[in-house]
């Protein structure tokens, strides 16, 4: 085992944040406790998972410089030395030519979070859209996309000539590689083949099943062939369309020509990129034709539209011993799609894609396990398994799917006797994804946690599986190398009396505002950050409304603050989708017919895991609890932070989380939280007293945008060409921008140019529309989300023109790596956080944002991850030194005039040449999810500071409050 190391996290006078010199793979590691498990009976198939013994128990901390590494006598030091040489080399590669590139960026930064640490080294690679590789730092990995990056990489990485010097640089670097590139060129069999013929070990299947099963229409003939029930498909090629062959293919499936429903979809893309709905042949034809001039695929693929059914998908996971394939599908997951409001009603082209599966809005719900018949849940985990062994697949993949009631599906006789027929109805398999999505919250470690395994768990089993295959790697796969991170929930850590030393942190996140969703996100990757520490007991915690959330909710109805409830959550409670499937899934837990199903379900998986993995020397067992949440009034959550003495990281945005009244109720228990204070968070919640408050500051190089507040019930009920003339005429502008007054920066912000833009955003309130889509207004946009419900006050101030920035990746010319950026009016938007204690608040480097799909930044750009991009530090190509360096000492002067302290976000505009700052609004509970900016400013400090130390960081700043 590794030797014991104890943090020395000191920090100057002279510098918020000491990190680390080198990049995160560098740094040292805590050995930790492993936690005792709760696992299911195995006595029947004579398994047992011993529950480690003290001696044996793992924690762990965070990765800290080696200056401030104090070194405790130890026996177990001579060990470490000994084993140097058996850490494990992972490259993990990512990027890719399709269009999930920037999802690739996201889940290899989840995986690399959740694997690193003594015993695994991990270098990062990333392949550029035409093909080209690179050595990248791990702080590139952190990038919200890879546009964020791109025009740079020849002067931030180490490329290679050709992929064939790249594979010879893998095979001298790396041990073992993990491939994390979705779609084309990861799971087509071209990496796979590249490392093939260059001799290199990889996880993941090899490069002709790879083939095989990625092709849509191909892989439907081959499940055909294996005797899987198929859905009817055409396949239309990019030589021709032959519309005679498409309209038998039509009247052979009972299809009206002319408004037969389908689903087209490219053959050889991600399971969502470029998939649509399309009524007759015409339309197929034309929608086929889009995806093949647009550059997907060449090969589209026109499928029946399985009316009535329901979606799922069901991680496979194979546990075999080298190349004996013993595959064990996870509970699956149900996939709803949920419709709101009469916008919702009319979308009847409603499918599960791109947008729906990584957005965070009220679109779609996971249930794992389905609600389907104990009988079709059986049959689709069989079903998937021996999908797996037929198909040659290796060590895990995804296999997507759909499950029709028998009345709602009616196929050819030849089907009768295939897999798939059972009484409650049908089952078909559509889609396997051979590279799983692997964000914080993806399926993969959705149903892995169901099933007892933490995030680490799940991947170094992956990659222990994957080194079986290969006789050089057999040293590596020893339990002490294999012995997952720890985590202690409540009910573990009572029963420890190491625990007593262990500081606990209750991050809270949810509340009721139109922002609860990334609030979820927010508060999930503080809490999987915070776990690195092995001084920390993290328990993640959502805030509900007083009767849960309904569909007539009202955030602006008067509720008793303490008939707020709060969750404590078990750990896979957490991996959800939007705060109203995390509150289903609480009640759904305690209900005891619902739990005893799951429960039962659950046993049955992790008996036909250890029917594998008791089999392998590496495998220490399952690290997850299967314990209950705890539900709480908010009064009773508070006390309970103080006699336990916790500290509280707050994540909620907007609402009670943001406007002071939170704190307030925290500052009275004497609990410490991060973030502002009671007065600071007040104010700056409201925008306009924001601007009164910064307003005497206009001859120190801070501005304010002028803004003029109007109620809903004024939009609604006057005349919009007497509002509009009114607005324009005291704002002295021709365009406007319209923002809820007292919500986050993220919803129903949008840019009216005309009277008729106001009347459809006046129309949109009314009518309680989730969302604007794109191009609804006169100016160009992409979908707007709108508050849920509707705000009561709105505020409107001057359009701010800028100038458009361009990056290179979105140009398809041959100078493929600069940024275009004319310069005329010489202002740019900026985000910027700033961090520290009240009075001497520090300004990270800002980030220019830009805008990809409109004039205002969406909710997508903000928080999607591969989305959005975010130039940090900004070049100085756009700005320079001085002015930046003026720049930061403006917004230094903002924070410590509103009284900031802990850490906030500042919107701002900024001028290129004197660094005057014209302030849009302030949060101070800002965005930390995967895809902050906060985290890419943090990293370009100097030294860098990486997501578990800036975390830590903002949780000590709120220590040190307290205490003074």
């Amino acid at each position: 085992m590794a030797s014991l190391y104890r943090a020395s996290l000191a920090y100057t006078s002279n510098t918020l944040f000491i990190g680390r010199k080198n990049t995160i793979e560098e740094s040292d590691r805590f050995i930790g406790q492993k936690s005792f498990v709760s696992t299911p009976n195995f006595s029947a198939s004579k398994l047992v998972v011993e529950n480690l013994s003290s001696n044996s128990k793992r924690c762990f901390g965070v990765r800290i410089p080696r200056a401030n590494v104090e070194v405790v006598e130890s026996p177990i030091v001579e060990n470490k030395e000994k084993q140097k040489d058996r850490v494990l080399k992972v490259g993990v590669i990512c990027g890719g030519p399709s269009a999930e590139r920037g999802i690739s960026l996201n889940s290899a930064r989840s995986v690399i979070d959740h694997i690193q640490d003594d015993d695994l080294h991990v270098s990062c690679y990333y392949i550029d859209c035409n093909l080209n590789a690179y050595a990248i730092s791990t702080a590139q990995v952190y990038s919200n996309t890879p546009a964020d990056f791109d025009f740079k990489l020849e002067s931030l990485a180490q490329g290679f000539q050709s992929l064939s010097e790249f594979a010879e640089h893998l095979a001298s670097s790396v041990d073992i590689v993990f491939p994390v590139i979705h779609g084309r060129f990861g799971e087509d069999g071209g990496i796979q083949e590249l490392l093939e013929k260059a001799n290199i070990p990889f996880v993941g299947t090899p490069s002709n099943e790879c083939r095989r099963a990625f092709d849509k229409y191909d892989a439907s003939l081959e499940l055909n062939k294996q005797g899987f029930v198929t859905v009817p498909s055409f396949l239309v090629e990019g030589g021709g369309f032959n519309k005679s062959e498409l309209l038998k293919w039509f009247a052979t499936n009972k299809l009206n020509s002319e408004s037969g429903k389908v689903v087209v979809k490219p053959a050889r893309a991600g399971s969502s990129i470029g998939v649509t709905v399309a009524y007759g042949v015409d339309d197929s034809l034309n929608k086929a034709n889009g995806i093949i001039s647009e550059g997907i695929d060449d090969r589209v693929l026109v499928e029946v539209f399985l009316e009535g059914g329901s979606e799922f998908t069901a991680i496979v996971l194979d546990v075999g011993s080298g190349f004996d394939c013993h595959p064990v599908a996870l509970l699956p997951t149900e996939v709803e799609l949920q419709f709101h409001g009469s916008a919702d009603v009319r979308e009847k082209d409603a499918i599960f894609n791109y947008r729906r599966k990584y957005l965070p809005t009220q679109q779609v719900a996971y249930h794992t396990p389905p609600r389907f018949p104990t009988d079709v849940i059986e049959m689709i985990r069989e079903g998937a398994s021996l999908l797996f062994q037929r198909f040659g697949l290796r060590d895990f993949a995804r296999i997507d799917g759909w499950f029709l009631p028998s009345s709602k599906f009616s196929s050819p006789a030849e089907n009768d006797n295939k897999f798939g027929r059972s009484k409650s109805g049908t089952i078909i398999f559509t889609d396997i994804n051979l590279i799983s999505g692997m964000e914080q919250t993806s399926f993969l470690f959705q149903q892995a946690s169901k099933v007892g395994f933490s995030h680490s768990n799940i991947l170094r089993t992956i990659i222990q599986r994957a080194c079986l295959r290969f006789p050089a790697l057999a040293s590596y796969t020893s339990a002490s190398n294999a012995l997952p991170k720890g985590l202690k929930s409540p009910q573990q850590t009572d029963a420890l009396p190491e625990s007593r030393g262990i500081h606990k942190v209750f991050v809270i996140f949810g509340g009721e505002t139109s922002e609860r969703q990334v609030s979820l996100m927010s508060g999930t990757n503080v809490w999987l950050n915070l776990q690195a520490f092995d001084d920390l007991e993290v328990i993640p915690c959502l805030l509900a409304p007083p009767n849960g959330y309904s569909s007539n909710m009202n955030q602006d109805e008067e509720y008793d603050v303490f008939s707020r409830t709060v969750w404590s959550l078990p750990y896979s409670l957490v991996l959800r989708h939007t705060t109203e499937e995390v509150l289903a899934t609480c009640l759904e837990a305690i209900e005891p017919a619902r739990a005893a199903l799951t429960s039962h379900l659950r046993n049955q998986v992790m008996i036909d895991l250890m029917e594998g993995l008791s089999k392998q020397s590496w495998f220490a067992g399952f690290d997850i609890s299967n314990v209950l949440p705890t539900k709480f009034p908010l009064e009773q959550w508070i006390k309970q932070a103080k006699e336990v003495q916790a500290t509280v990281f707050i994540a909620v945005h907007g609402g009670i989380g943001e406007d002071g009244t939170l704190q307030s109720l925290l500052e009275a228990e004497g609990v410490p939280y991060t973030g502002p204070g009671v007065i600071a968070s007040r104010t700056c919640m409201d925008k306009v007293a924001t601007s009164l408050t910064l307003g005497n500051l206009e001859n120190l190089g801070v501005l304010t945008i002028k803004k003029e507040v109007r109620s809903k019930e004024e939009l609604l009920n006057l005349p919009i060409l007497d509002v509009w003339h009114d607005l324009t005429k005291r704002l002295k502008c021709e365009t406007l921008c319209v923002k809820p007054a007292r919500d986050g920066c993220s919803t129903g912000v949008a840019r009216l140019c005309c009277t008729e833009d106001l009347t459809v955003y006046a129309n949109a309130l009314h009518d309680c529309l989730l969302r604007l889509p794109s191009n609804s207004l006169s100016k160009a946009h992409g979908v707007i989300e709108m508050p849920n419900p509707p705000p009561e006050q709105l505020i409107f101030e001057p359009f701010i023109e800028t100038d458009e920035i361009i990056v290179s990746s979105k140009s398809t010319n041959a100078n493929a790596h600069r940024l275009m950026w004319e310069g005329r009016n010489r202002w740019v938007e900026i985000t910027v956080g700033v961090a520290g204690k009240r009075g001497g608040m520090h300004s990270l480097s800002p980030s220019v944002t830009v805008k990809e799909s409109g004039d205002i930044l969406s909710l997508e750009e903000k928080f999607q991850g591969g989305t959005g991009i975010n130039l940090t530090p900004p070049p100085t190509s756009i700005i320079s030194e001085e002015a930046l360096a003026r720049c930061k000492q403006h917004i230094e002067l903002i924070a410590n005039t509103l009284g900031l302290e802990g850490f906030s976000r500042i919107d701002a505009f900024v001028n290129v040449d004197n660094g005057e700052v014209l302030i849009i609004e302030v949060n101070t509970v800002p965005g930390m999810t995967p895809s902050t900016v906060l985290i890419h400013q943090a990293l370009a400090e100097q030294p860098p500071m990486y997501p578990q130390q800036f975390f830590r960081r903002l949780l000590d700043l709120a220590s040190e409050r307290s205490n003074e």
